[in-house]
């Protein structure tokens, strides 16, 4: 039953099979003869076009004689009209058309021409006995420009005599410009021939490509190799008798229609060929767009089939399809729960790391509070736990700000504020931060600053500052008492001259990092997790804080590390240069145009060298105290003394006392200044008069500041004054906060210092007090922000528009939570002196309030 039934099936295929082969067979004959008969008929058509297109081409040039010949008729009238016909002959100066006129008078066998030449008949034949309009037409010859002409010439008459006879000569390069720039697609040959003599006489432009040798018709026949003798002659005679004639015949292996079409009666003939192909382009064009079609149909017709086959098949598939399907829908679904699974572990592990660091230290806060009121009469007792909850709240709040830090960064919300900074405040502040951390651990700290050509720069140096702190502190809190770390400044080879590329590195030979624990470094809450680093408190944000503000300011950031070994990170940053550095008004006024560097260290006098260059001072350097003592002799002989000099503090030795006394000696009149570290101590053998410490690394604006202290008389002493105006006794202040805790707090820390305060509760009511109050009454101005009715912000605006003379001449000062760089900008902006971040830092507000009060 089986063997049947694909009996049937491959019976019915073969059945299916012949007809279509059969139908195409039907098809293809049909679009045969249909290309065929459109194919004659093109063809008949084209030779038809090429018969009138030569037609047209001899009109033309025929109607271009005649309007030769009427012109020159009209020359004949005005000539003989003329007084003096020679005199209008030479007075022509030729043009396009006409290059040469010419006028014999009645039986002279010379005369004269436009040229200025004497002109005779000779050289001219009108036998042949062409005309046109009436006026006979030459030869073709070759004028005295070597360019084919002919001559025409009328007679002129006065009064129905005939007086004279008027010749002017015309190039056939004048027809070139009436005639068509090709036909047939510039694949069709055509020349112009001289009836008479056969010479070629004009190729129009764009009728094809020149041959060489083809002068005459015999070389046209020798170059195209048409050489049948019946042909040749059925071909003159049709020239001799002035008709047309058209014949096939090969040009260079490639069939062609060739053709000699009679102009004026005979006189000059069109010659040439059009390739057969050429003819029968159209039809060709025609005859492809039907096989486009039918080819189209059949594409059509098997893509029906193979349609019809694939859809035969798709029904056998539909179960498998929806089988597949239903299993990726299944995987799909398990992805997506893998990673709803995997968010909510992050979560999980976020509010975990969160909780555990943010309990830690609150833990310890509420537990010394237990232990502060139980033990309330021990004063030792009471010191230790104010200062380890002091210690665990400081941690809290970084630990919150970092948080806060973080979420502003990935929020987008945080602007770079681009101002213009020095590299010697910057190096200035981050050391003050983090050398009492060093000494607090027994540690070396290095700082280094090299190759750096501008110390003036462009950029957020609060940002800048707070990736140091961070790397730094990290630095310091993984290094083991004793260690060493490194902070280095790299000037890099810059990319552009209106960029500073600078490399900071910060290295220590700590604890070190393990390579699956660098891996993370970057992701907020990761900490290296090992019995050495656990017992080091962090919040695990630093880094990522860190990061985020680098590629945030256009750099990079990469760390290596080795454990027990120490790790070493590196920051590539690119900072604009500001429009104006250079102050050589500044050295120049301060008569200083020479300097000498003490220090046998080759690349820290290059880098000294390479920061003045600009500033017209000239640096010399010596490796030794004995070289320098040569050089200031030899220099001050040849009358080029040194009006500064600058010691390495570390290569004095011993007897450095008696160095700088030689020094002083052989030159009484330079500036002496010392380059010291900060971790070398100043000896009492150094402290010699007139004799200046500056501390390293070197900076020009550093050296600027020494100098103008120098010049002043002398650095000031600030030591004595912290000790006088430690306190705020006496002081007055009026106060904003709506917070009765914090009011309470900042009431009894003002208490402490012997200084009183007035607490209003909003804005609105400070501004009303101070309006209220008499001139003096209050020193300062503490201002919350956040507040009901009036914020900080509009109440100092309001306050500074107030029309008494202490309204914008009194402190304004920010006391609150909003601890961001933009809301210092922002309090700054409304009016405010300065910007305190709460919890308040005492001492600091002290120095703050001192500053700004005894300032005013």
């Amino acid at each position: 039953m089986k063997e049947k039934q694909n009996k049937g099936k491959i019976d019915k295929g073969v059945t299916l099979f012949l007809s279509i082969i059969l139908v195409f067979s039907i098809l293809g004959a049909v679009v045969f003869s249909v290309s065929r008969k459109i194919s004659t008929e093109m063809s008949a058509s084209a030779v038809q076009n090429l018969n009138e297109t030569l037609d047209l081409i001899k009109c033309t040039i025929e109607a271009i004689l005649n309007k030769e010949a009427e012109f020159q008729q009209l020359m004949a009238q005005e000539i003989a009209a003329a007084e003096d016909p020679e005199n209008h002959i030479r007075s022509y100066n030729g043009s396009q058309l006409m290059t040469k006129v010419s006028l014999i008078r009645e039986g002279d066998t010379e005369g004269i021409s436009s040229t200025g030449e004497v002109f005779t008949e000779e050289g001219l034949d009108f036998s042949a006995g062409g005309m046109v309009n009436g006026v006979a037409i030459s030869q073709s010859y070759l004028n005295y420009m070597g360019t084919w002409a002919y001559s025409m010439k009328c007679p002129v008459e006065k009064e129905g005599e005939e007086i004279a006879t008027l010749y002017v000569e015309y190039i056939y390069d004048s027809l070139d410009r009436s005639l068509p720039n090709g036909f047939y697609d510039k694949k069709a040959m055509l020349y112009i021939m001289d009836a008479e003599t056969e010479r070629l006489v004009l190729k129009p432009k764009g009728m094809g490509q020149r041959d060489a040798g083809h002068l005459n018709l015999q070389d046209f026949y020798r170059a195209n190799d048409i050489q049948e003798e019946a042909l040749l002659a059925e071909a003159s005679a049709a020239i001799r008798s002035g008709k047309n004639i058209m014949f096939e015949h090969d040009i260079r292996g490639k069939e062609a229609l060739n053709y000699m079409w009679s102009v004026n009666d005979g006189t000059i003939y069109l010659i040439g060929y059009v390739p057969i192909t050429a003819i029968q382009q159209e039809g060709a064009t025609v005859n492809q767009n039907i096989f486009i079609v039918v080819a189209v149909m059949l594409i059509a017709f098997f893509l029906c089939c193979i349609l019809y086959y694939i859809n035969q098949r798709q029904q056998n598939k539909i179960r498998k399809e929806q089988e597949e399907e239903r299993e990726i829908h299944n995987r799909q679904l398990a992805e997506a729960l893998q990673a709803a699974q995997m968010a909510s572990n992050s979560k999980t592990t976020f509010l975990s790391n969160m909780s555990h660091d943010i309990r830690t230290p609150m833990n310890a806060v509420l537990g010394f509070t237990m232990l502060l009121e139980r033990d309330a009469g021990n004063v030792d007792k009471v010191r230790e736990y104010t200062r380890k909850i002091k210690a665990s709240g400081e941690h809290l709040l970084g630990l919150i700000n970092d948080i806060l830090d973080v979420s502003k960064i990935e929020s987008g919300k945080v602007v770079l504020s681009v101002e213009e900074f020095t590299l010697n405040d910057l190096v200035s502040s981050v050391d003050a931060i983090i050398r009492p951390m060093v000494r607090a651990k027994e540690q070396k700290f290095y700082v280094e600053v090299t190759g750096i050509k501008h110390e003036y720069l462009m950029g957020d140096e609060t940002r800048v500052n707070q990736v140091l702190i961070n790397l730094l502190s990290n630095a310091v809190k993984y290094t083991p008492e004793g260690g060493n770390i490194w902070f280095r400044i790299i000037g890099l080879k810059q990319r552009s001259d209106q960029f500073e590329h600078i490399r900071i590195e910060v290295e220590d030979d700590g604890y070190g990092m393990t390579p699956e624990y660098l891996k993370t470094i970057f992701d907020a809450f990761t900490r290296a997790e090992n019995s050495t680093t656990n017992k080091v408190q962090g919040t695990g944000l630093g880094m990522a804080i860190t990061k985020n503000i680098v590629e945030l300011m256009g750099g990079t950031i990469d760390v290596s590390s080795v454990v027990d070994q120490g790790s070493i990170f590196r920051v590539e940053l690119e900072f604009r240069i500001p429009e104006e550095q250079m102050d050589k008004q500044f050295w120049k006024k301060s008569g200083i145009s020479r300097m000498l560097l003490v220090d046998s260290d080759v690349q820290s006098g290059d880098n000294i060298r390479e920061l003045m260059q600009n500033l017209d001072v000239t640096v010399d350097t010596a490796q030794s105290i004995e070289s320098a003592i040569q050089l200031i002799q030899e220099n001050t002989a040849a009358r080029k003394e040194y009006q500064m000099i600058l010691l390495e503090g570390d290569k004095l030795g011993m007897d450095a006392a008696q160095m700088i006394g030689k020094i002083k000696e052989i030159a009484p009149q330079a500036f002496l200044l010392l380059l010291q570290g900060y971790e070398e101590e100043t000896t009492e053998e150094l402290q010699i008069e007139e004799t200046a410490i500056m501390q390293k690394p070197f900076f020009v604006s550093a050296l600027k500041e020494k100098i103008m202290s120098l010049q002043s008389g002398g650095e000031e002493e600030y030591g004595g004054q912290e000790g006088e105006n430690s306190n705020l006794e006496g002081m007055y202040f009026l106060a904003a906060e709506d917070n009765e805790i914090n009011a309470e707090i900042l009431r009894e820390i003002l208490l402490i210092e012997n200084a009183g305060c007035e607490i209003v509760e909003n804005g609105q009511m400070a501004v009303e007090r101070f309006a209220d109050s008499r001139m003096g009454e209050f020193d300062a101005i503490l201002m919350d922000v956040q507040m009901p009715v009036m914020n900080g912000y509009e109440a100092t605006r309001a306050i500074r528009a107030l029309e008494r003379e202490d309204a914008v001449t009194i402190p304004i000062i920010a006391m609150t939570a909003n601890a961001f760089a933009e809301d210092e900008k922002e309090a700054l902006r409304a009016g405010m002196n300065v910007h305190l971040a709460k919890p308040v830092d005492v001492t600091l507000l002290k120095q703050i309030i001192r500053q700004y009060v005894q300032g005013k």
